[in-house]
């Protein structure tokens, strides 16, 4: 596989590449896993996913165009009530879905990419031909939970080590972003001589060019001006209360005539079976209805990705109210579709959104976002400017081709 000097590397033969993936669903992950695999099938690459879920009526709808293959959802992902346990579940899952793979699956493949669960990584080294493994880091998982209890910590410190040591067995390691790179060195001590290279997530903008937008009547109110959108799964570190929050504040600098033209969507990923999704879904709905701004806010579950261009191309501004997150594609999205942003002043959009020229970044709390919010409706015309510059943005620093290049490049070089 390895490229000869003075040989075209185009008419070498391609890489086949394996996806391992614990849930297809509609996340940030997902959504970069799909963009990687139809990067590297573009590129002539032989590429399949295999995952432990795969439902396409509840997937980004390019899944489509890939070979996806899935086992192991027999397997719980939990141990009771609550959630309890899904660590656990997810490392069995993931592991028994590798051990699948190499022994059952009659697959030939290349190179493993995998993301989110290492644990199946020393499975790939039990193959009599050795498999190249690219391990793609959104996040250290041992950061995104709490351990709040003896037991908790107890139950979480051999996860923690299985983490650390077999995210170590990649031959090539690649992280979402600068702070991810930086959190991962804090983070994985044994592993500090090891310097993961960024790959910025991109957007497969042809879907975006080619969607033909609906109308919103269903969704937004007649007479609204101002929409405002926030894009993102129901779970409470996405801090989606933010937004609501931030309206609150917003009515109390407006005249009533401004506020009767403002609305707020939130359109985030629900999945039925994950219960936080469920819980906190009925939390906001609950504090839209305390706040008394039941007229002025619109839930969506789910929405397809039309809508979601839809609702891009017609709102004012996206609100992204996550702290600290690895890097957040919606900016990328909303500014690709010359919507402006304002985001939260750490993680990920630092390097995506710039303050005052294709957004605001704030801080966390509702005071500092409805003053953001505030200037698009005395200045209208910041959607216009700001919505360019994000575009131009995008397409010099976050293109489709210059990920797809870069990835290849890190695929064949592991085969060298």
């Amino acid at each position: 596989m390895a490229e000869k000097p003075g040989q075209d590397a185009d008419s070498d033969p391609k890489p086949t590449v394996l996806f391992l993936h614990p849930d297809l669903g509609v996340g940030g992950a997902e959504r970069l896993v799909l963009d990687a695999a139809l990067a590297l099938q573009a590129r002539g690459c032989s590429v399949k996913i295999w995952t432990a879920h795969y439902d396409p009526g509840h997937c980004f709808a390019e899944s489509r165009e890939l070979s996806v293959h899935c086992a192991g959802d027999w397997l719980p992902r939990s141990l009771g009530w609550g959630g309890r346990g899904a660590a656990v579940c997810a490392y069995v899952r993931m592991i028994f879905l590798a051990l699948y793979v190499l022994f059952l699956g009659d697959e030939e493949f290349d190179v493993v990419v995998c993301d989110q669960v290492s644990a199946c990584i020393p499975v790939f080294k039990l193959a009599r031909r050795r498999k190249k493994i690219l391990f793609y880091c959104h996040f250290p998982d041992l950061l995104l939970t709490r351990r709040d209890s003896f037991i908790k910590r107890l139950y979480r410190a051999p996860i923690d080590w299985v983490e650390e040591y077999t995210t170590g067995m990649a031959d090539c390691i690649l992280v979402n972003s600068r702070f991810t790179a930086a959190i991962f060195k804090e983070t994985f001590k044994s592993l500090s001589h090891i310097d993961p290279a960024v790959l910025y997530p991109s957007l497969n903008i042809v879907s975006f060019d080619s969607a033909i937008p609906e109308k919103l009547d269903d969704i937004v109110p007649q007479g609204k001006k101002f929409i405002f959108l926030s894009i993102n799964r129901y779970e409470r570190k996405k801090n989606l209360t933010l937004a609501v929050e931030a309206l609150v504040k917003l009515r109390g600098r407006l005249t009533s005539q401004d506020w009767d033209k403002v609305h707020l969507i939130i359109a985030g990923g629900y999945d039925e079976r994950v219960l936080e999704n469920v819980q906190h879904y009925q939390e906001l709905k609950q504090v839209v209805q305390q706040s008394d701004l039941g007229q002025y806010v619109t839930f969506l579950r789910s929405c397809s990705d039309k809508q979601k261009i839809s609702l891009l191309r017609g709102c004012t501004c996206v609100l992204y109210t996550p702290s600290n997150e690895h890097f957040g594609i919606v900016p990328l999205e909303a500014m690709y579709m010359q919507c402006p942003v304002i985001a939260v002043n750490s993680g990920g959009p630092l390097e995506s959104v710039v303050h005052s020229v294709t957004g605001f970044l704030c801080d966390p709390d509702p005071e500092h976002f409805s003053e953001a919010i505030e200037k698009f409706i005395h200045e209208p015309s910041l959607k216009a400017t700001m919505g360019l510059a994000g575009r131009n943005r995008v397409k010099e620093k976050f293109s489709p081709e210059a990920f797809t290049e870069q990835l290849y490049q890190y695929v064949t070089k592991l085969l060298v």
